[in-house]
């Protein structure tokens, strides 16, 4: 199967979606496809690099450049290639390639919902409104797409302004290996790079300062578990910053509690403090997917997230679910509520401990990127053989 892959440029300041693609990319050809990546190049970015212009020269290269290559490049593409778009922003492409055979990945709407209105955690200006807009008309010409989990393929249904022909929740797959690392290597490794972990464990926060991921929130179930111990395991926060919102969060720490703030660990350092760590508190506002439960799972570590989509939907049963934070005037209530539900975790007896270890491992391997990359593959199959220019093509079998 021959197969062209959009996705987001480089000069992005995000670059999950292109990871997301050369992951897809590299999957794809170890399997005997063959895939080029398109996405824009600099040349009016490369002009404006930083400043308050260069996304406005960023918007040229995507919208108004790269729409000339992509159609004469398009028009010299077998009538059998399979187009796919990495990730539903890049739904302003859609229209050059929309008659040919087309599939769209759907990762989350938080956007297009917070554009419309429906989070008010996080407004939006005008022109982002006006951009949110654009995207859904370029992707709703679309009539194929695989959503990331059932959350999103409802929000699709929703906001999107979608008439799917076909829609598929495919589970993301883990784009790096996470696995149990043992106790005492584990240790030895974060005490290497500075970082002791005391006997009895750690407590483990993993995510930016993004509005949804509910820091504060975070803190605050610390500082009310912290307060009822004489010495509380600390809380390590991975990839945070001191914001003014997470130091006014930090005034409620009692003076035995310990808030550790970690940037630039590697990705064996994170696995091992997945591994030791006693509880991964994760009690997001909103999500698209939730990759580090998955994670955290993966290394055997328990989970406290919110009983929420997809949240829910990708923790499963051994996890320990807190109800949705509506309003920061519910706090003080919630933070308490978290803190009885992480003390009795921590309070599990050992043989609960152990058995509860086994099974989110056991959980996590429904989300091996093996076993996603088969799925795409799969629904791209049923795409090309839908498609009527590709009627009378013969299509590569997926290798099993």
């Amino acid at each position: 199967m021959r197969i062209v892959l959009f996705t987001h440029p480089s000069f992005m300041a995000s670059q999950s979606m292109p990871r997301f693609a050369r992951m897809l990319q590299q999957a794809y050809q170890a399997l005997g496809h063959e895939v080029d990546v398109w996405s824009p190049t600099a040349k009016v970015h490369a002009w404006v690099p930083s400043g308050r212009l260069s996304k406005w020269a960023g918007y040229i290269d995507q919208y108004l450049l790269f729409p000339l290559w992509v159609r004469r490049a398009a028009a010299r593409e077998p009538a059998d290639t399979l187009f796919v778009m990495a990730d539903q922003a890049l739904g302003p492409w859609v229209p050059l390639v929309k008659h040919r055979a087309l599939v769209v990945h759907v990762h989350d709407l938080l956007a297009l919902r917070s554009a419309l209105g429906e989070v008010p955690q996080n407004p939006t200006r005008f022109t982002g409104r006006m951009y949110q807009r654009y995207i859904r008309r370029g992707f709703a010409q679309a009539q194929h797409f695989i959503c990331i989990s059932q959350r999103t393929l409802d929000d699709l249904r929703r906001v999107g302004g979608v008439a799917p022909v076909t829609c598929k929740v495919v589970h993301n797959g883990l784009n790096q290996r996470f696995a149990r690392t043992p106790a005492l290597e584990a240790r030895a490794l974060l005490r290497r790079a500075g970082l002791p972990v005391p006997d009895a464990g750690l407590l483990l926060h993993v995510s930016g300062n993004q509005w949804y991921k509910n820091v504060g929130g975070v803190i605050r179930i610390y500082a009310r578990y912290a307060t009822a111990q004489a010495n509380p395991l600390p809380l390590w926060l991975v990839g945070v910053s001191q914001t003014d919102a997470v130091r006014e969060a930090l005034n409620e720490v009692p003076a035995q509690g310990q808030v550790h703030f970690l940037h630039g660990i590697d990705h064996a350092l994170l696995q091992a403090a997945y591994s030791l760590a006693r509880a991964f508190l994760f009690p997001s506002l909103a999500e698209g997917f939730g990759w580090p439960i998955v994670e955290a799972q993966a290394c055997g570590c328990p989970v406290i997230t919110t009983d929420d989509a997809p949240m829910n939907e990708i923790g499963g049963p051994h996890t320990d679910y807190l109800p949705l934070l509506r309003s920061t005037d519910d706090m003080a209530l919630w933070a308490a509520r978290g803190a009885r539900v992480l003390e009795k975790l921590l309070n599990e007896p050992a043989q609960a401990q152990s058995e509860r270890t086994d099974a989110c491992m056991t959980w996590s391997r429904r989300f091996e990127s093996e076993r996603a990359i088969a799925a795409y593959l799969q629904i791209y199959e049923g795409v090309m053989a839908r498609h009527p220019t590709n009627a009378d093509h013969a299509l590569a079998r997926i290798p099993s």
